[in-house]
């Protein structure tokens, strides 16, 4: 079983893209471990564990996809539709790296969970810059969820339950104070920003 965390997997098919991306990500030392594939099937084997990438495991998933969406094989799209469909892989942060501008496909993106929409820059120093100021922000300042995952369903009943009866449930809740349901579904007033 592969052990080594990758920081950022780059799915991209374009050569120059790929030579630039890995180049200011290893010039900033942004990324330890830089994983690049080149079509959306080889993107989910990796990302699934699977084909060539069976070794790896979902406990060490990227820390970030950056991810075209104009791919051989499966677009980025479909990739996108997947990863955040599985519960193994929907907390993964993913970029989408698009030199499209359609708002479809912005629009499309973030319907299905990406983290993030950015169209790449022409100018090389703007493009520098936005990968930078981006993965940056995935690996050194965002908070990840848990290695874990989210609470699982019968976890997540329980929390709407509390929710709903302002009760807490189950002997681990002994000493935690109950929920508040009408505070916690209140609408923010202006005051409460100050």
């Amino acid at each position: 079983m592969n052990s080594t965390q990758t920081d950022v997997l780059l799915v991209d098919d374009s050569r120059e893209d790929v030579e630039l991306t890995s180049h200011i990500l290893r010039r900033e030392k942004l990324a330890s471990s830089i994983h690049i594939v080149r079509d959306g099937e080889e993107a989910l084997d990796f990302l699934f564990c699977r084909g060539a990438f069976a070794d790896r495991s979902f406990d060490r998933p990227p820390k970030v996809v950056l991810l075209d969406l104009k791919l051989p094989k499966v677009n980025g799209i479909q990739i996108l539709e997947q990863l955040k469909n599985d519960h193994r892989t929907k907390f993964i942060p993913v970029v989408v790296l698009s030199s499209s501008n359609e708002e479809r496909d912005l629009v499309r993106s973030y319907e299905l969970g990406a983290n993030s929409y950015i169209q790449k820059p022409v100018d090389f120093d703007r493009f520098r810059y936005t990968v930078k100021t981006a993965v940056l922000y995935w690996l050194a300042i965002n908070q990840p969820p848990p290695a874990n995952g989210a609470p699982n369903a019968q976890e997540r009943n329980r929390d709407e339950d509390e929710l709903r009866s302002g009760q807490p449930r189950g002997p681990e809740y002994k000493n935690r104070p109950a929920v508040v349901p009408h505070l916690v579904n209140r609408k923010k007033t202006p005051t409460d920003a100050m």
